[in-house]
């Protein structure tokens, strides 16, 4: 598996790549891990969200916050600098799990989990259908988006976010795992105590990521950013 730590000036540049690689993948074949952080705050929806009901507009809008759309389901995630992504392009055909939605949720949460327990030294659970929580708080949310032969699986890991501001550009999510039970942000989420260095080594040795590709979609990425990710027409359609 190939391994690219790569982040991109802009949120729209950043999402766009993490679909770029596998749309790349989708063509020539290979599985990638990709980790990214925005140098810039930001909040994205999941594809089928309704914006207005799953951001708060107004506090996005008036602070110069950007609302944009993934091209995966999942809900919707503040981002900026403490939040750690990463991305998997996986062949489906590498994996029996991977065959269903529910089977890849299990497999790669599963082993992400476990490469995180280790650094931990605690236990560390995955708990409603995408989320991974330690000490009962949720500091990783999950979401895929399939192909005919690849998938791609991206995620976030909470380390040295600022969480108020979640509290202040989400509103309560409309739909709600039970284990939440109805807890507002505040007492929901919160940081892992690690650095992203080693987060990133373990999930890097998790999936056996340890070469670096001799290039990325960049014509790709620029597509997407200039047909989509820029377009309200596209992050705020519903």
């Amino acid at each position: 598996m190939q391994l690219l730590d790569l982040n991109l000036p802009t949120p729209a540049e950043n999402l766009a790549c993490d679909e770029a690689l596998l749309n790349d993948c989708e063509t020539r074949g290979g599985a990638v891990l990709r980790f990214w952080e925005s140098p810039v705050p930001f909040v994205v929806v999941g594809y089928a969200n309704a914006v207005a009901c799953e951001a708060n507009l107004p506090a996005c809008d008036a602070a110069g916050v950007p609302v944009l759309r993934r091209c995966s389901g999942g809900g919707t995630v503040r981002q900026g600098p403490g939040c750690l992504n990463y991305a998997l392009v996986l062949e489906i055909a590498s994996d029996a799990a991977l065959a269903t939605v529910s089977g890849a949720n299990k497999f790669i949460l599963h082993r992400t989990a476990a490469a995180l327990c280790g650094l931990l030294g605690e236990p560390v659970e995955l708990c409603g259908d995408t989320d991974l929580v330690w000490r009962g708080r949720k500091f990783s949310g999950n979401a895929q988006r399939r192909r005919r032969t690849h998938l791609l699986f991206h995620g976030t890991v909470l380390l040295g976010f600022d969480l108020a501001l979640v509290e202040k550009y989400l509103p309560e999510p409309s739909r709600q795992p039970d284990y939440r039970q109805s807890r507002p942000h505040r007492e929901f989420i919160t940081n892992l105590p690690l650095s992203t260095d080693a987060v990133k080594r373990a999930l890097a040795a998790a999936w056996q990521a340890d070469t670096a590709p001799a290039s990325w979609p960049e014509e790709e990425t620029r597509r997407l950013v200039r047909e989509r990710y820029s377009l309200a027409e596209w992050n705020r359609q519903r």
